[in-house]
């Protein structure tokens, strides 16, 4: 009976993974890989962003996962993700060059439910909706295709496409 037990529990499924330290492994597996693309789609033809090159780098450190983002020659963004216990966090860190906060930085948000390894989708919070006005329905949504590849970030505002990135890799 004993030998039974034993065996049946060895045979027991594994609890399933979740799927934000399943996202944050994805990420922490691309460190120092970087990704280079441009603006796929924008809502505003005369977006800032229009006509450069956009590149970043995973870069890993305990406790968080930064993607530095150049756009052109502007680097002042940062995308950092976390895994605090009340889940997984994206925020915008926005920087003079000189190296001080921007008035609008750190906003962003908790991952919704219902991720993937390649995939999370970020709500704004209530500090993002305050510092951010209108920015209250944001989604963030951050993927990997699933050769790893690929690098998108879509911004959502009232469940309308604002804007994508669509990046390749590069090195790494």
């Amino acid at each position: 009976m004993i030998i039974a037990t034993l065996l049946l529990a060895g045979c027991a499924t594994p609890p399933p993974v979740d799927s934000r330290d399943a996202f944050m492994s994805t990420l922490q597996g691309m460190c120092g890989q970087r990704f280079e693309g441009g603006l796929a789609y924008a809502i505003d033809p005369d977006s800032e962003f229009r006509g450069k090159k956009i590149s970043t780098e995973v870069v890993c450190a305990p406790g968080s996962v930064r993607l530095p983002v150049m756009v052109g020659q502007d680097r002042s963004r940062t995308w950092v993700f976390t895994r605090p216990a009340a889940g997984l966090e994206l925020r915008h860190d926005h920087r003079h060059p000189d190296g001080s906060a921007h008035a609008v930085t750190m906003y962003g948000g908790m991952a919704k439910p219902g991720g993937t390894a390649r995939a999370q989708a970020f709500l704004a919070d209530a500090a993002t909706a305050v510092m951010v006005p209108g920015a209250q329905t944001n989604v963030w949504t951050v993927s990997f295709s699933e050769d790893g590849k690929e690098l998108r970030y879509r911004l959502e505002r009232d469940a309308r496409p604002r804007a994508e990135f669509v990046m390749r890799r590069i090195s790494g």
